[in-house]
């Protein structure tokens, strides 16, 4: 790995972690608050790719099973991934390497830096993807129906949509950029 593959995983590990200091917003009908860590999370996806935003994101799980204080809220500890949010932190890990599937499988119809590709991916993995493993996790996690998880998930979706709108438009304009100094 070079340096600069060090470099830009680090800078996105640390662009993540300084999310967390945006306060978190409390939600009445589920124990998950409205995050910005996730808005990281769909970036290292778009702007790192599978490997690199993989790496990124388990350096940041390794983290917080340590027990630094770099989730929202100063938050930390092995506990945290077999709480209520475990479902979103286990789709983190896994949303840089189905971004650069999905955008790879896009990118037979549409420009792989495409403005609409990056939106789709970002919507399909970042919003659909998480939810289907949250939704199901906090269902078993918490003792509720699907249906109810569901319901009580539905809250963040506007919010989410407008977080992979920026990461999309950000990532269109910073792509050429990164791949200019590959």
């Amino acid at each position: 790995m070079k340096t600069r593959d060090i470099t830009q995983i680090a800078l996105m590990t640390a662009l993540i972690i300084a999310l967390a200091f945006v306060p978190a917003i409390p939600v009445a009908v589920i124990p998950v608050p409205i995050v910005l860590q996730n808005f990281g999370i769909i970036l290292a996806g778009l702007l790192l790719g599978g490997k690199k935003g993989t790496i990124s994101v388990a350096i940041l799980m390794v983290m917080v099973a340590v027990g630094l204080p770099v989730l929202t809220g100063g938050r930390g500890g092995a506990i945290i991934f077999i709480g209520s949010t475990g479902g979103y932190l286990i789709s983190w890990l896994l949303m840089p390497s189905l971004m650069a599937f999905f955008n790879r499988l896009l990118g037979k119809y549409l420009p792989r830096d495409g403005f609409c590709n990056l939106l789709i991916t970002s919507i399909v993995v970042g919003i659909v993807i998480t939810y289907l493993i949250a939704i199901v996790w906090i269902s078993v996690q918490s003792h509720i129906t699907l249906s109810q998880s569901f319901i009580a998930n539905m809250v963040f979706i506007p919010g989410d949509v407008i977080k992979a709108v920026i990461a999309a438009f950000i990532a269109k304009r910073l792509l050429p950029i990164i791949d200019k100094n590959a």
